[in-house]
């Protein structure tokens, strides 16, 4: 384990770079997910289902290796590539402009297997803290660069439907005259947000894994560990649409983040349709409405908690005591604590 960490044994990462402020924040949760492979640990997984007519988001339980994408292979057969593009997608665009991500999983032959974003997330959050533990929840903030992999996600999973996807969306989308214009993309999000949900009841038993969550559990807001630390949320690209799709048809004047995400998912998913391929950077640069484009949207504790459901996030399955496993000894001393997670974990893993 040269990178110190469990299961990171093929990666871009120098060992140093794994412990540095802007990497350990998705090195170590991928180091938890490598754990609960090897160990045929489920994760938790938000991901949507029909229910009265409606999609729903619901939590069950998915393998990591179902999540990688990586069959019967384990951790040391897997290479991780941080801050990377995720190439398969790069089909889709006309410049080759695909973004970063924050993970790339592809097996020692080359293989790309799964593109994913990582986050790195407090249980409670400072507003949730003060309810019920039944009711403590964390925090998202999600980059652009999320959204775009799930449009392009979504649509690589089901790209030889093209004509019925142009189809769900021609009546809408052909129909704009501007798409950053305010007005008129606000007085068109009842309909477009009909054409997202359209999309998804046709076609969401394709979804897949996006997002990867690992959540480390302190007792209240100190900086102690509980003693059900960590655990892992896995929200696949439907069930993260949703936190955007669902706050946008609330009525607003002017546009919101989650209804800007929503008409960006619609255009890419409409264009796609037609060409299969688009000029995502400049989609995403063209409607910003004002907004800053590296910042998509942000969900705060309480609105988490209305999603993920499982119980497991009143009990977190991993103990704090997976840390003697996680963490190989004589590299906590790299850290330097100047983070609140970054804190717990010096201090909780030096004893």
């Amino acid at each position: 384990m040269s990178s110190g960490l469990f299961g990171i044994e093929n990666s871009n990462r120098t060992t140093d770079e794994h412990w540095t402020k802007n990497c350990f924040n998705s090195s170590f949760p991928t180091s938890v997910a490598c754990y609960m492979l090897d160990h045929n640990i489920r994760a938790i997984y938000n991901q949507v289902e029909e229910v009265n007519g409606e999609i729903k988001v619901v939590s069950k339980t998915i393998p990591i290796s179902k999540v990688f994408n990586c069959g019967i292979k384990h951790s040391h057969e897997l290479f991780f590539g941080f801050e990377s593009v995720f190439d398969p997608y790069q089909k889709y665009t006309t410049d080759r402009s695909v973004d970063k991500i924050d993970l790339i999983v592809k097996d020692c032959n080359n293989q790309w297997l799964m593109p994913l974003e990582v986050k790195l997330t407090v249980l409670p959050t400072s507003a949730t803290c003060k309810l019920t533990e039944d009711k403590w929840g964390c925090e998202l903030v999600i980059r652009a660069a999320t959204t775009s992999y799930c449009a392009l996600g979504m649509f690589d999973s089901v790209h030889r439907q093209s004509k019925q996807i142009r189809e769900i969306f021609e009546s809408t989308c052909a129909s704009i005259q501007s798409w950053d214009n305010d007005c008129e993309m606000t007085n068109n999000m009842k309909m477009i947000r009909e054409s997202v949900n359209a999309f998804q009841k046709k076609y969401f038993k394709h979804q897949k894994p996006l997002l990867l969550q690992t959540i480390w559990k302190t007792k209240g807001q100190s900086p102690i560990l509980a003693d059900n630390a960590f655990d892992i949320v896995i929200w696949s690209d439907y069930a993260f649409s949703r936190l955007f799709i669902d706050p946008a048809g609330k009525k607003a004047k002017k546009m919101s983040r989650p209804m800007r995400a929503t008409a960006r998912l619609a255009r890419c998913l409409w264009e796609l349709s037609k060409a299969k391929k688009i000029r995502i950077v400049d989609i995403y640069r063209q409607m910003a409405f004002g907004n800053q484009t590296d910042k998509e949207f942000a969900v705060n504790g309480s609105q988490w908690r209305k999603y993920v459901t499982s119980p497991r996030i009143a009990k977190p399955l991993l103990t704090k005591d997976i840390l003697d496993t996680i963490i190989q000894d004589g590299y906590i001393d790299r850290l330097l604590p100047e983070r609140r997670f970054d804190q717990t974990l010096y201090f909780s893993r030096k004893k």
